[in-house]
C-alpha cells in the first residue's frame, strides 16, 4: 500500500512530551530484559551494583559505563565458550552476523525475525521520508551477506511495496539500467561516481536515465562530493547512516539533518577526551541503546554501547517534513580522525578540499592523504594526492589554492599551524589508477598517519 510521506505516522510525527515518554517506556522495558536474558548484562548490572527497575528514564541510560566493541569480542569465542551477549535461545535466533573485522575478530551478531521486523521498519521510514513510493525501482549496491545493511532495505522495500534490483556491487552491466529503468541507486559516493563515468564511457548520460534519487550510505561524505554527485546524476543525493549494531538514520526530503528513529534506537553523545556525555550541538562519539516495545524478544540488544562515529544534534524540534525525530550531522568514523599538535582533521576535511567545483573540471574525485613527519620533530607532510583525467591540461596550481582556502576555512588551527611552518602540505597528481589505493582492494583508507 502506497503510504506517502510517512510509514508509521502517528510515531514519526508525535510530539516530543509523548515521544519521551514511550523512550522511557521501552528504556524500562530493554533494560528488564537485558537483564532477564542477556548474560553479560546480568553479570554487568550485578558488577556495578546496579538494579535494572532503577532505570526509569532515558536520562538514567548517562550514568551507567559505556560498552565497547572490544567488550563484545572479549565476551565471545575464541576469548570465552560462549556468546554472553546473544540475549535470546538459539532456536529463536533466525539470521547470525559479523562485523567486517577491520580491528581484529569480527564482532558477532544475532538476530530474531522480531530483530529484523524493526530494522526493515527503520530503513522503510527513511525510503517514505526520501519521497520513495509504490513503483519505484531501487538499484542496491551494498553487498549482501554477514553485512545486514542491504538485506534490511531489501525487507523495507517489501513493506513499501518499491522494487528492487538486488545487484549488490555497482560493476553491473548497464543493460540494468537500460532495461529496467531504475528510479532509484543504494552506493557509495566514489562507486556512484565511477558508474557514472562507465555510463558516459559507454555513451550513456546518467543525467538522460530515470534514476531520480541517489542514496549514499556506508561513509561519511563531503557537502562538495555531494554536490559534484548530484549534478553528475542530475538528481537529489540523500544520505544514511547505518551499521550491524541497528542505528539506521537517513535523511529526509528536508535534508537537513539525519532523522534516528527514537522509538527503536536511543542515542546519546559522549566526549571520550572529557569522560562526559555532552549537550546538543556539541560534538561527540554516538552511544547507543536498542529499544524494545514492551514483549518484544531480541537476539542481541545493546544498551550505551560506543559506536567510535562521532556527530552533533542538530535539532529536536519538528522538521519542516512533519517529523518529531531528533536530526544529526552526518557521522563521521573516528577512525578517520588523526591530530596534528592536538588539531583534529577528518578525512571528510580532505574531502571537502579536492572536490571544489573548479577543482572537478581536472579531477576524477579519486584522492588519497598520507601524514608524514617533517624534517624536523615539530613538523608534519600532509601529502595530497588526486587523480586527474588529464595530466597535462590539469590546472595544478588552480587546484592547489582552492584546495588550501576549503581545508583552512573549516580547520583555522590548522591554518595557524601552516602559517607558523609546522603544517606543509604537498600535492600529488596521478594519471587513472595511479593512486596506491587504486592496487588495494576493499574499502581503501584514504586518509592515512605514517608519522
Amino acid at each position: 500500500m502506497d503510504r506517502g510521506r510517512y510509514y508509521r505516522e502517528p510515531v514519526e510525527t508525535m510530539e516530543r512530551d509523548a515521544l519521551d515518554e514511550l523512550i522511557d517506556e521501552r528504556t524500562r522495558y530493554t533494560v528488564k530484559y537485558a537483564n532477564d536474558h542477556s548474560p553479560f548484562y546480568r553479570k554487568w548490572f550485578a558488577d556495578h551494583r546496579t538494579d535494572p527497575a532503577s532505570i526509569r528514564t532515558h536520562e538514567d541510560l548517562l550514568r551507567l559505563p559505556l560498552i565497547s566493541g572490544a567488550e563484545i569480542r572479549a565476551h565471545q569465542p575464541p576469548v570465552q565458550e560462549e556468546f554472553s551477549f546473544k540475549s535470546a535461545a538459539w532456536e529463536d535466533i533466525f539470521t547470525i552476523h559479523e562485523t567486517s573485522g577491520t580491528s581484529g575478530t569480527p564482532k558477532s551478531f544475532f538476530l530474531t525475525w522480531e530483530d529484523w521486523e524493526r530494522f526493515a521498519e527503520k530503513y522503510a521510514r527513511i525510503f517514505a521520508s526520501q519521497g520513495f513510493v509504490r513503483g519505484d525501482r531501487i538499484v542496491i549496491c551494498a553487498s549482501y551477506g554477514m553485512n545486514v545493511g542491504a538485506n534490511t532495505m531489501t525487507l523495507a522495500a517489501r513493506d513499501l511495496n518499491i522494487t528492487i534490483v538486488p545487484t549488490g556491487k555497482c560493476t553491473f552491466p548497464l543493460r540494468i539500467i537500460r532495461s529496467y529503468r531504475p528510479t532509484g541507486i543504494v552506493g557509495s559516493v566514489f562507486k556512484l561516481i565511477r558508474l557514472a563515468r562507465q555510463m558516459r564511457s559507454e555513451g550513456m548520460d546518467p543525467r538522460d536515465s530515470q534514476v531520480r534519487k541517489l542514496i549514499v550510505g556506508g561513509e561519511a561524505f563531503a557537502d562538495e562530493s555531494r554536490a559534484y554527485l548530484a549534478d553528475l546524476w542530475g538528481c537529489e543525493v540523500f544520505n544514511t547512516y547505518g551499521s550491524t549494531e541497528g542505528s539506521m538514520c537517513g535523511e529526509c526530503t528536508a535534508r537537513a539533518g539525519l532523522h534516528v528513529p527514537e522509538d527503536l534506537v536511543h542515542m546519546d553523545l559522549y566526549d571520550s577526551h572529557q569522560k562526559k556525555f555532552v549537550p546538543d550541538g556539541e560534538c561527540g562519539r554516538i552511544v547507543l541503546t536498542t529499544l524494545l516495545p514492551p514483549g518484544a524478544t531480541c537476539g542481541m540488544l545493546l544498551i550505551n554501547y560506543d559506536t567510535e562515529d562521532t556527530s552533533v544534534v542538530l535539532s529536536r524540534n519538528r522538521c519542516t517534513c512533519g517529523r518529531t525525530h531528533l536530526r544529526i550531522y552526518t557521522p563521521q568514523r573516528e577512525a578517520e580522525t588523526c591530530w596534528i599538535r592536538g588539531a583534529p582533521m577528518n578525512r571528510v576535511d580532505v574531502e571537502r578540499g579536492v572536490f571544489q567545483k573548479e577543482n572537478m573540471a581536472y579531477l576524477t574525485g579519486e584522492y588519497e592523504a598520507f601524514l608524514y613527519p617533517g624534517d624536523d620533530r615539530e613538523k608534519t607532510v600532509m601529502r595530497v594526492s588526486m587523480e586527474a583525467g588529464d595530466l597535462a591540461t590539469c590546472d595544478r596550481d588552480l587546484i592547489a589554492e582552492n584546495f588550501r582556502k576549503a581545508f583552512f576555512a573549516v580547520k583555522p588551527p590548522l591554518r595557524k599551524q601552516h602559517d607558523e611552518g609546522l603544517l606543509e602540505l604537498d600535492f600529488r597528481f596521478t594519471p587513472p589508477d595511479g593512486l596506491e589505493l587504486a592496487k588495494m582492494r576493499g574499502r581503501p583508507k584514504r586518509l592515512v598517519d605514517r608519522r
